[in-house]
């Protein structure tokens, strides 16, 4: 009898995949913090890899630069029947949006001409009136009679102040790159004319004949003509353009064949700062979005990288003042001239818009923050005090209920800030009513989300689970090119932050704080010599996302980070925070502090970022300016946001409430010990990054609104898995588990039940 064939697979292929499993079972959170890593490295190599036409600097030399302001200029007022010559310019030359930001607080005309003078930040003595920006002073400047110069009055003295006042800025140094130059306009005098006033071919406006006007602009290789001020009313704004536009038509006639000509609304001409126009044209600037290494968006320009694409137009040698870049061009601008400047017109109204309800929106959110500490508060007193025989029977489920998904929205408010830009806000005619439905919908519909996930009523799955929610919206936004960041609601503005590509402040709060945590809380799952290696890996990930110049660009975060990850990696396993750890940790933080300052110093001027820079100055002798800029720029973002409320608050209701006996966070800080570095490793990034970035206690404040609702629901749960083994309460009246996961349990009784 022959025996039956069988199916069977080998035995050694049984044996090898009984050790798959049990290896998966054991270390399947290992692995799939290794897929992690692998798919985060593939997505980013995809984005390195060039998806567009690379940017390219004009390589054909200019015969002569000219420069046209008109201050108030904004792509708003670019239209065909108003403005015929700057429409058809804006369809033949190279466009871009303009940020004027300069060394004031509010960019007048008198300090955009200073600064495209300077190619550096600088700054007048003028000073607004009722909102208004000054006029630039009536006699400021004296033509000559007989040689055809002028004398620009007090300019020396505005010279003396911007050098003392901002090291390193030199007003003068755009004319001081050639040996001549043609100033028209009082505002075309201040910014053709030498630190000692003088201007060496002035016209008071342009010739009536177009003969007369080639031979004025072709006398100096460099002309910067002033076509004057836009007014704010609406009905003088139109007659002013079309004056505007018909002197520039008549230049553009005039004007050489191989002439670059830049025309840009150099500065603001109110209180409400807007992104202007900015048009190249010629000198080899033939269509396509202008662009440059400052700023690393395409469509972007700063006001100080006018100068230096002047003079590397002309192919002269460039000055050392310029803190600017000269501009370059991308391809992919739209063809049809009428939907290339109605979007340029929609950027420039989404940063305004953005600009004037980020405070408002940190307002909203910062008092939310606060009425749910106060109302939280007696929540967690009468848990406390439902213990034992006699005692008043705790809050019932719905109001853990209630509180708890209250705290998850509250934590995943900023996060669901951040995607709210994918809704068009600012269109809407009640753009902030717009801003905070949209967002209050999408926390809406992430809190539901996040109350349905698995292991929600525990207390470390509830806090992973949000948790990555901040980490998977920050770091998609990121690998994809920041442009949530960029003039959204919780990262930068492109009126006076053009020159920023990466994380913004609330960003990198968001992201460091999200990390931690869910790094951390993960931790508290596996075994006591698997959680610093779990906590390092992902610390590496969030390190090269905030670090790395092609994504966060954010060298100060990185440090902060990095010391955050030393310390929490040595906290997780148990212990407090020790001398030799913080040793460690800051030596770690020194080291990788020391590894970016060589990598940036190694690159090209042009190329270095905040870091490279400061290194730069400090081994040049302007170290200590730039410490001081930064800390003033700390005390500035401090004490301006409202998140600087919400931190005050945290640490009010941390101290008088979750540290007290009734609080129930020292419980949970001894059943949790992971999860307690994970909240000193978030406030340890976000203030190192946040006071090394200039940007003061701001990403510690989104930290507050991240982790102190964590911290509320993680010491509520606390508290009621002890009332229900001390009170006898079903597990289910309180919304809970029985048992808090990892928690061990000796003869019967919990660490928590005995406190």
């Amino acid at each position: 009898m022959t025996p039956k064939k069988t199916t069977e697979a080998p035995w050694h292929w049984r044996r090898a995949a009984g050790r798959g499993q049990r290896l998966w079972r054991s270390h399947w959170r290992l692995f799939l913090a290794w897929g992690l890593v692998a798919v985060v490295a593939v997505v980013t190599a995809f984005q390195l890899l060039p998806g567009r036409a690379p940017s390219h600097t004009p390589t054909s030399q200019a015969d002569y630069a000219v420069a046209v302001g008109i201050p108030g200029l904004r792509w708003g007022d670019v239209e065909p029947e108003v403005t015929p010559t700057l429409w058809r310019l804006a369809e033949e030359g190279a466009v871009g949006s303009l940020s004027v930001e300069s060394a004031a607080s509010t960019t007048c005309p008198m300090d955009g001409w200073l600064t495209l003078s300077a190619g550096s930040p600088a700054a007048s003595d003028g000073r607004m009136t009722d909102g208004e920006c000054p006029d630039i002073p009536d006699g400021s400047v004296e033509p000559s009679a007989d040689n055809g110069s002028a004398y620009v009055n007090q300019l020396e003295l505005v010279a003396n102040t911007n050098r003392q006042n901002q090291p390193g800025v030199e007003i003068g140094s755009l004319p001081g790159s050639v040996r001549c130059t043609t100033g028209v306009g009082p505002g075309g005098a201040w910014a053709a004319a030498s630190p000692t006033g003088r201007v060496d071919r002035y016209a008071p406006a342009l010739p009536n004949n177009p003969e007369d006007i080639t031979r004025l602009v072709t006398e100096c290789l460099i002309s910067i003509i002033d076509l004057g001020r836009l007014p704010s009313d609406d009905a003088e704004r139109a007659d002013a353009l079309r004056v505007a536009d018909a002197e520039l038509g008549r230049l553009v006639e005039a004007l050489p064949p191989n002439a670059l000509l830049l025309v840009a609304g150099l500065s603001d001409t109110t209180s409400a700062p807007h992104l202007h126009t900015v048009i190249a044209h010629g000198g080899g600037f033939e269509g396509g979005w202008l662009t440059a290494s400052g700023t690393g968006r395409e469509g972007y320009l700063q006001l100080i990288d006018l100068a230096p694409t002047m003079v590397a137009a002309l192919d002269r040698p460039m000055p050392r003042p310029f803190t600017g870049v000269t501009a370059a061009v991308v391809d992919g601008q739209p063809a049809d001239v009428d939907d290339l400047v109605a979007q340029l017109a929609d950027v420039d109204a989404e940063a305004a818009a953005q600009q004037d309800a980020i405070m408002r929106f940190l307002a909203i959110l910062t008092l939310a923050g606060l009425i749910l500490f106060l109302a939280a508060s007696p929540v967690l007193q009468r848990i406390r005090r439902g213990a034992g025989p006699g005692s008043r029977r705790p809050p019932g489920v719905w109001t853990f209920r209630v509180v708890v998904s209250s705290a998850t929205a509250l934590a995943l408010s900023l996060p669901a800030a951040t995607l709210v830009d994918f809704v068009p806000w600012w269109r809407a005619e009640h753009s902030m009513v717009a801003l905070l439905a949209s967002t209050f919908f999408i926390v809406l519909i992430m809190t539901a989300l996040v109350m349905m996930a698995p292991k929600r009523r525990s207390s470390m799955g509830l806090m992973i689970t949000v948790s990555l929610v901040g980490v998977v919206v920050v770091a998609a936004d990121v690998l994809t090119g920041a442009r949530l960041q960029f003039d959204g609601i919780t990262g930068y503005n492109a009126v006076n932050s053009a020159g920023n590509a990466g994380l913004g402040p609330l960003g990198f709060g968001v992201f460091a704080t999200s990390l931690m945590m869910a790094a951390c809380c993960a931790a508290q799952g596996v075994q006591r010599y698997w959680r610093a290696p779990l906590i390092v890996l992902a610390g590496c990930f969030g390190i090269w996302i905030v670090g790395s110049p092609y994504l966060g660009d954010d060298p100060a975060g990185a440090v902060g980070l990095t010391v955050a990850v030393c310390l929490a990696a040595g906290m997780a396993p148990g212990g407090w925070l020790t001398f030799a750890r913080l040793t460690w940790a800051s030596f770690a933080g020194l080291g990788l502090l020391l590894a970016l300052s060589i990598a940036d110093l190694s690159r090209g001027e042009a190329q270095r970022g905040a870091l490279g820079g400061f290194m730069a100055d400090l081994f040049g002798g302007a170290g200590s300016g730039r410490v001081r800029e930064t800390l003033e720029a700390d005390v500035l973002a401090t004490v301006s946001n409202p998140l600087t409320v919400l931190l005050i608050g945290s640490i009010l209701f941390a101290w008088v409430v979750l540290l007290r006996p009734s609080g129930g966070l020292k419980r949970a800080f001894g059943l949790y010990p992971s999860a307690r570095a994970g909240f000193v490793g978030a406030v340890v990034a976000t203030l190192l990054g946040g006071i090394l970035g200039g940007q003061g206690l701001v990403p510690v404040g989104a930290a507050a609104m991240i982790t102190m609702p964590l911290a509320l629901i993680m010491a509520q749960r606390v508290l009621a898995r002890a009332q229900v083994r001390d009170g006898g309460i079903e597990p289910d009246d309180l919304d809970v588990s029985a048992r808090p996961g990892s928690t061990p349990v000796v003869d019967g009784v919990t660490v928590e039940s005995r406190g």
